[in-house]
């Protein structure tokens, strides 16, 4: 079955006798970037106008900044459209950390601002942490079969992008050697100019024990600290809406 109905997937129409492209490639561009990006199929719906605040309590003061939940998520959440919309201008604008416990809505808002660059044609990467480590690790397996990439082919890719998403970078047990690949990373972003969007569930005042001081410090360097707290889960309450719903 074609997937196109109008130029049965060939990528051009007839016209007046001329072959001009099918408006069909403009989405067929748009799902390559998606996956070069290496957005999750999951995330690739999350645009800013989804995002609920009504998870956020109007009553609940974050003790970190002495602001209500709401407010705190709310600072967060236009800080992701300004980045969106500067990035446009400029490609070395400072990123984003955004902190936050478990279910907050960290991954949620950096895919919205994935998904807003990803539309105008943003060269972007985005990664889990922990899979991204574990790829690193797979390159030193002797017996990897059909292997298409290298540690250097990961690690120039991360250093390079212009855009770099680093998604759950969570409070795991970081040895040397996963320490020195997250900073060979975010220091090269940093002498190049090259803006990067961190969520983690470590505070700020935490990072330094999970990531070393240097590491730490280059993410300071480089990125404005947002917080998004939370009473629940989202994904909990989400799931118990639907349950009531159903």
């Amino acid at each position: 079955m074609k997937a196109c109905p109008v130029c049965e997937d060939r990528g051009v129409v007839i016209k007046n006798n001329v072959a001009v492209p099918c408006p069909c490639n403009k989405q067929r561009a748009l799902v390559n970037r998606f996956k070069e990006a290496g957005l999750p199929e999951g995330l690739r719906n999350h645009t800013f106008d989804k995002f609920n605040f009504k998870y956020y309590s109007r009553l609940r003061v974050d003790p970190e900044r002495k602001i209500t939940y709401y407010e705190s998520a709310r600072r967060t959440f236009q800080a992701a459209q300004d980045f969106v919309r500067n990035f446009k201008n400029d490609r070395h604008i400072d990123g984003l950390l955004i902190t936050g416990p478990v279910g907050s809505g960290k991954t949620f808002l950096a895919a919205c601002i994935a998904n807003a660059l990803l539309e105008t044609e943003v060269l972007l990467l985005f990664v889990v942490v922990p899979d991204l480590l574990d790829r690193l690790r797979s390159t030193y397996d002797q017996n990897r079969q059909g292997a298409d990439y290298s540690e250097k082919d990961l690690l120039d890719a991360a250093r390079e992008v212009p855009l770099l998403f680093l998604d759950d970078l969570g409070a795991h047990n970081y040895t040397e050697w996963t320490k020195n690949k997250l900073y060979s990373i975010l220091n090269y972003r940093v002498n190049h100019r090259l803006p990067v969007i961190i969520t983690t569930n470590i505070s700020l005042e935490d990072l330094g024990e999970y990531l070393g001081e240097r590491t730490t410090s280059r993410i300071c360097q480089m990125c404005w600290p947002y917080r998004l707290p939370v009473e629940d889960d989202i994904r909990m309450v989400q799931r118990r809406e639907r349950l009531r719903e159903g």
